[in-house]
């Protein structure tokens, strides 16, 4: 697990390429979701960045399609490791296992649910959005992807019993036919793709026990990097950025976000020079200096919402930081 909802670069520049495909350039689309282009330099974004960026293609295109267009021209390329292991497995049903097994490394936005059926098994899309709300073309890509990625694995083109949609429908619904190719409902409990059992179950063309197992191996290694990286002292801080209140952050908080014990975080921070409490206290020390320069906020109500069980305590915890009590700090800062 994360701390914080991130996505591949990989499913990040699928967006951008479907963009460039409409005519929007994407220095264009980068500028109007307020994201710096080296960002494209970075191996996975912020779940938030990548809604940005949704609702500025939503925005710039003016495609009500966007999303289908996005998610149908999905292919096991834009994930690399884990689309070369989901090339390997032997059956459709197999490779949506493993997609559960390291969803986190295309995109830990969201979590696949299997419901499985007598005749027929449904695939379940949870979101998991970060502090915006997700952009609905986000949730259509994602089940217009399922079915891009089963007609592409396949060799055939992917016809489900039925899709559905938890949200409106957002375009005509040629759009929809053309994409899925079925019944599709909208406004429903839930978003997802209905399959036959006998497509999930028939063997793939291309499945290769030997090259599963290496592809696997490596895809392993890879999602287990990745949790120990989400360990890391710079990652709990924003973490703890965003969770800096009047309840303080717990280790135990923080420890079962990542899925690992309170004593592996202490150690991988022990590694990194770094401790849990000291983390807190250099977050709340930034955000009592920036509270204190406010001179909109009374210093009680700075030491509640920094969670300070008594004023006091903020008092001897700011003299700490800056050498002075808030008060003439924040005359000083005045003055200045």
């Amino acid at each position: 697990m994360t701390l914080e909802a991130t996505v591949s670069i990989g499913w990040v520049n699928t967006v951008i390429g479907a963009a460039e495909r409409l005519s929007v350039a994407a220095d264009q689309l980068l500028a109007a979701a307020g994201i710096p282009h080296s960002a494209c330099e970075l191996e996975r974004w912020p779940i938030d960045d990548i809604t940005r960026l949704w609702h500025a293609a939503e925005r710039c295109t003016g495609d009500p399609g966007f999303g289908l267009k996005v998610g149908a021209e999905f292919s096991p390329m834009s994930i690399s490791g884990v689309g070369f292991a989901l090339q390997s497995a032997a059956t459709l049903r197999e490779a949506i296992v493993m997609v559960q097994r390291f969803q986190r490394l295309i995109s830990d936005g969201g979590r696949f649910q299997v419901v499985a059926g007598n005749a027929a098994t449904w695939l379940v899309y949870h979101p998991r959005q970060g502090r915006l709300a997700f952009s609905p073309h986000q949730i259509e890509a994602v089940l217009a992807s399922v079915v891009g990625f089963g007609s592409w694995v396949t060799g055939t083109r992917m016809q489900p019993a039925r899709v559905q949609f938890s949200q409106p429908r957002l375009g005509p619904l040629a759009g929809y036919q053309t994409v899925f190719n079925c019944p599709v409902e909208f406004e429903q409990a839930f978003s997802g793709v209905l399959i036959d059992n006998s497509v999930l179950d028939q063997p793939l063309p291309q499945a290769d026990p030997q090259l599963a197992q290496v592809h696997e191996r490596y895809t392993t290694a890879r999602l287990a990097a990745l949790s120990i990286n989400s360990a890391s002292a710079p990652e709990i801080r924003r973490w703890l950025t965003t969770r800096i209140g009047p309840v303080p952050p717990r280790r135990a908080d923080a420890a079962e976000a990542l899925g690992i014990s309170e004593r592996s975080l202490a150690r991988r921070l022990r590694e990194q020079g770094q401790t849990f409490d000291g983390l807190v206290d250099n977050v709340r020390r930034e955000k009592a200096l920036q509270a204190v320069a406010d001179s909109s906020s009374s210093l009680p109500e700075i030491a509640e919402a920094l969670g300070f069980a008594e004023v006091s305590t903020f008092y001897r915890a700011f003299r700490r930081w800056t050498g002075m009590p808030p008060v003439r700090w924040r005359k000083q800062k005045h003055l200045g």
